[in-house]
């Protein structure tokens, strides 16, 4: 295989990496396994999913989407609810990535990002932290 101009490995369309779903879902659960103890014991009622592509009504190259209600809008009076989902769409994150270095990188940068949309965090103050 022919390495990338940066000598980093490019995605072959006959990796496993690329065409096992099990192996795109381990890299969701290094990314979620990342995130700080003390973090992850406040998020509640959330699931993380796994789709192949984003809804119709969606940017074809969405890479994740977070479908709740942020904590910062909840109050004590909101009725207990179904989880709020977070979305991680697999052939558009294969799609931006030319690497498994950039892939990994990639969905742990989605994951913190729907993450941080479930405690409220918008997207301006996202791209000034460096996950927009």
């Amino acid at each position: 295989m022919l390495l990338g101009h940066d000598g980093a490995v490019p995605l072959d369309p006959l990796d496993p990496l690329v065409t096992d779903p099990a192996r795109f879902d381990a890299l969701v659960e290094a990314a979620l396994d990342e995130i700080p103890e003390e973090l992850a014991a406040l998020v509640r009622n959330v699931v993380v999913l796994v789709e192949e592509v984003p809804p119709p009504e969606e940017p074809d190259d969405l890479l994740g989407l977070y479908d709740g209600v942020a904590m910062t809008q909840r109050d004590s009076w909101s009725p207990v609810a179904l989880p709020d989902r977070i979305f991680l769409f697999r052939a558009p994150l294969l799609d931006f990535c030319d690497t498994p270095e950039q892939l990994a990188h990639e969905v742990r940068v989605t994951v913190v990002h729907e993450v941080a949309h479930h405690f409220g965090i918008d997207d301006a103050r996202l791209h000034d932290l460096g996950y927009a």
